[in-house]
């Protein structure tokens, strides 16, 4: 009663500024491991791994972790920390038009949590079932996941006429709530509001339990899958063959780099509000690298226990082909623990650990929608456990949805769609807006509007054209139009652009045509890797320093790495474009998508979102290569400012280069302070 107390109405811990605070390191981590670590960890990557078996799968696996997933996941967890605030107040402090792309991470974390806990449901009546004996779905497995937990209807399949065009869409004759599934949905529901009720004080004594008791239990399972007849079969499959005409193909690349994008969590908005809650002071690029080399140890670890039960069930790819997380869950698995001795201590033990996994990804998700509404001015009236509630109420009314006869086909066309499309094209839009968006009004100061819209819009409609055509004609013509494009791009706004007058550092300073290309292909993203590296390394810290290559990896590998995937969930939506539901996913993730767009253009659109004293922190004023700090303060002597006596920044400004040398002394007009 008394730890129920303690849970519910215990107290955080605040920081200098009022905001509240992890009790340790250790529950931060834990809490944001608990966000990555999932089903993901458990299911698909064994599902992938079986798919493309072999050593070669760690080639393409490693460089999507240290090229994709740490670079975004730097970026998140370093914002969030350093500007204070859930993903819309982290991005408004990027600049004020990146504040649609932090709502989008919200709304593609929020989607997800809407048909993730219908699945918690799923593993929940798994594990009720769990403790008969004998396990009611021995021998009769498709029936029991299709028919007693999903209860799904078939649906009347739509058809297409030989010329392509549809011909008739598919129907859904099943349309009514399971009461079995909707009922354990509440049950979730309820265990995620216990998680989240009080914000940190409750998540950080609740993941050393949600994320302390799998990784036990994951070892246990671990001795108990290997320890099984044959099991060593199962193990070479994954480590002990090299398979390298796989390399040749783009289906393992595919593979590998969604694997590592979805099970890392990056793009859910969750690593930003976690990091906001974090003293300013902490370790945040040594905590990106804790939190996503723990997911893939994690996952990696984790099949060798599902491996050791393929090698049991004497399964090879040849003999079983491809198969789905789905499947591999909720029918392979299951039909396996009939097969162990003891089945019903390791069926028990197996979902409750899928439920426990499943239940800190889905609080992780919610919690990011909860800090951006606490965040907000008008939500101090409340305290945050009335919020907490009113948006755990909201979404288990929305998610009901699922737990119908047709929820399954729903979930699958949902999941499908945000994968493929809305979750990929945030990411992408994070890694532009951190590399475009940042500052550029020095950029346009140094080298002109038209020169920063011809190389960035080239930049991007490179991409556009080049994937539209590799998609429609050939993949060497669109690679070869793609960089046609954007070298014409760079060379006519080297051609237009002005000649900078603030010296770019080292090598691209030695002539004036290295400058430009410095100033519009690299100033964003070096400027916001110096910038961030005064609140999370600064001098004397200690702390691992954002590193100089951090901004170009982002810019030149993620940000093209993302659009290539992406572009691959629109050919795949055409199969299906006769499926309601399909059509129904596609329409709602799209809705994300300009959402983000509009809020490009209109970014008062979300000042309800903002507080007030915040909404301009992403104005800043004309500073090129001058250090800023959090509400655009000057923290570097690369501006020496007063202050007028009506509280403006006064307009002399002294630059300095990278060297930390005076370059000129230079007054500006009062507009291009603010």
């Amino acid at each position: 009663m008394a730890f129920g107390k303690r849970l519910l109405f215990g107290k955080s811990k605040q920081t200098e500024d009022g905001r509240d605070q992890w009790g340790s390191r250790t529950a931060y981590v834990l809490a944001s491991m608990g966000g990555a670590v999932g089903f993901g960890n458990l299911l698909r990557y064994p599902s992938q791994v079986f798919n493309n078996n072999g050593l070669q799968w760690f080639i393409p696996y490693l460089m999507a972790i240290f090229l994709l997933a740490v670079p975004v996941l730097v970026l998140e967890v370093s914002i969030g920390q350093a500007y204070r605030g859930g993903s819309v107040i982290a991005y408004n402090s990027l600049d004020k038009r990146a504040r649609g792309v932090g709502m989008g991470m919200i709304l593609v974390g929020f989607y997800v949590c809407l048909y993730y806990i219908p699945m918690l449901a799923w593993v929940l009546r798994y594990f009720e079932k769990s403790f008969s004996s004998p396990l009611p779905w021995e021998g009769r497995i498709q029936e029991f996941y299709r028919g007693d937990v999903t209860q799904d209807v078939a649906p009347v399949g739509g058809e297409f006429n030989d010329d392509g065009s549809i011909a008739s869409y598919a129907t859904y004759p099943g349309t009514a709530v399971v009461p079995e599934t909707a009922a354990w949905t509440f049950f979730a529901w309820f265990m995620v509001w216990l998680c989240l009720a009080k914000g940190v004080a409750t998540t950080g004594k609740v993941v050393y339990f949600t994320m302390g008791l799998p990784i036990v239990v994951l070892i246990v399972l671990i001795g108990r899958g290997t320890s099984l007849p044959n099991a060593r079969d199962g193990i070479c499959l994954f480590w002990c063959e090299f398979n390298g005409d796989q390399l040749s193909r783009g289906q393992i690349w595919q593979d590998a780099t969604g694997q590592v994008f979805y099970s890392t969590g990056v793009g859910f908005g969750y690593f930003t509000a976690y990091a906001s809650y974090n003293s300013q002071m902490a370790n945040a690029v040594a905590d990106s690298f804790i939190i996503c080399l723990s997911n893939a140890s994690f996952e990696t670890l984790a099949a060798f226990a599902i491996f050791g039960v393929v090698g049991f069930l004497g399964i090879t790819p040849e003999s079983y082909g491809s198969v789905s997380s789905f499947e591999l869950g909720f029918v392979t698995l299951p039909e396996a623990l009939t097969q162990l001795p003891g089945s019903q201590v390791w069926s028990v033990i197996f979902f409750f650990t899928l439920f426990l996994l499943g239940l800190s990804s889905s609080f992780a998700m919610i919690d990011a929608a909860i800090t951006m509404v606490y965040d907000a001015d008008f939500a101090k009236r409340w305290p945050r456990i009335a919020w907490s509630s009113i948006v755990v109420t909201i979404s288990f009314l929305m998610s009901l949805m699922y737990t119908t006869e047709f929820g399954f086909w729903l979930l699958d066309a949902i999941d499908t769609q945000t994968n493929n499309i809305a979750l990929i094209w945030i990411v992408w839009a994070e890694c532009i807006s951190a590399t475009i968006l940042y500052r550029h009004r020095d950029v346009i100061g140094q080298v002109g509007l038209p020169a920063f819209l011809v190389h960035n819009g080239g930049f991007i409609v490179a991409k556009i054209v080049g994937l539209a055509i590799a998609h429609t004609v050939s993949p060497g013509g669109g690679a070869g139009a793609g960089f046609g494009i954007y070298f014409a791009s760079v060379i006519v706004s080297l051609v237009v652009a002005k000649t900078p007058d603030c010296v770019a550092p080292r090598f691209w300073g030695k002539n004036v045509w290295l400058s430009k290309l410095w100033w519009l292909g690299a100033y964003s993203g070096n400027q916001l890797t110096r910038d961030l590296n005064v609140t999370v390394a600064p001098p004397g810290s200690g702390n691992t320093r954002i590193p100089v290559f951090w901004a170009p990896i982002l810019r030149y590998f993620s940000a093209p790495v993302l659009a290539i995937v992406l572009s691959f969930g629109y050919p795949k939506f055409i199969a299906v474009r006769n499926d309601p539901l399909h059509i129904f996913a596609f329409t709602a993730v799209h809705i994300i998508l300009f959402f983000v767009i509009f809020v490009y253009f209109v970014p008062r659109s979300l000042d309800i979102i903002v507080p007030a004293k915040r909404r301009d922190e992403g104005v800043r004023a004309y500073a090129p290569q001058v250090l800023c700090g959090l509400d655009d303060i000057r923290v570097s002597e690369g501006l020496e400012a007063s202050t007028s006596s009506d509280g403006h920044i006064s307009s002399v400004e002294q630059k300095y280069d990278v060297d930390g040398n005076k370059v000129a002394a230079k007054h500006e007009p009062e507009s291009m302070i603010r």
